[in-house]
């Protein structure tokens, strides 16, 4: 008895709601992006956040930073991790076992990592010297767009 009670928790309107969602969302996720290719896409994601919370304490830091400016991100992200989709479908397409996918994703993990290390940089958060080097270019970018405040 005391086992069906504990299932009563499990059982509700809203997990019903989650795994159905999830019974939908997986197949076209592993459709869109390939499977066993989570790992990299959480790496994706996990570096898109980064950029993003860096990208905001780099702007209020400077003060460039707008209600505009945090909008227009939201674009700019839904198609950077749209990217890798349009590779994977071009990989199945062409018959290439990935070659686009991990190379867009790669890509755009090198320049998600070169922004939000650029936009520590600006915020005056600690990093060592060799990695202000290795993305001096990108750093000499943002302060200059940030100088004609007009950050993008």
């Amino acid at each position: 008895m005391r086992f069906i009670q504990s299932l009563e928790n499990v059982t509700t309107p809203a997990n019903g709601i989650a795994a159905t969602i999830g019974a939908f969302l997986a197949p076209a996720f592993h459709y869109f992006y390939g499977t066993g290719r989570t790992d990299i896409l959480v790496v994706l994601l996990v570096m898109n956040g980064l950029d993003w919370v860096t990208g905001i304490a780099a702007a209020k830091k400077d003060q460039t930073y707008s209600s505009e400016y945090g909008l227009s991100r939201i674009p700019r992200t839904l198609f950077l991790l749209a990217l890798p989709a349009v590779a994977n479908l071009l990989d199945k397409v062409m018959g290439t076992p990935g070659f686009l996918f991990y190379g867009v994703t790669f890509g755009l993990i090198y320049h998600t990592w070169t922004s939000l290390t650029a936009n520590a940089h600006r915020a005056n958060w600690p990093m060592p010297k060799s990695i202000e080097k290795l993305v001096g270019s990108e750093i000499k970018a943002k302060a200059e767009r940030a100088a004609r405040k007009e950050y993008k």
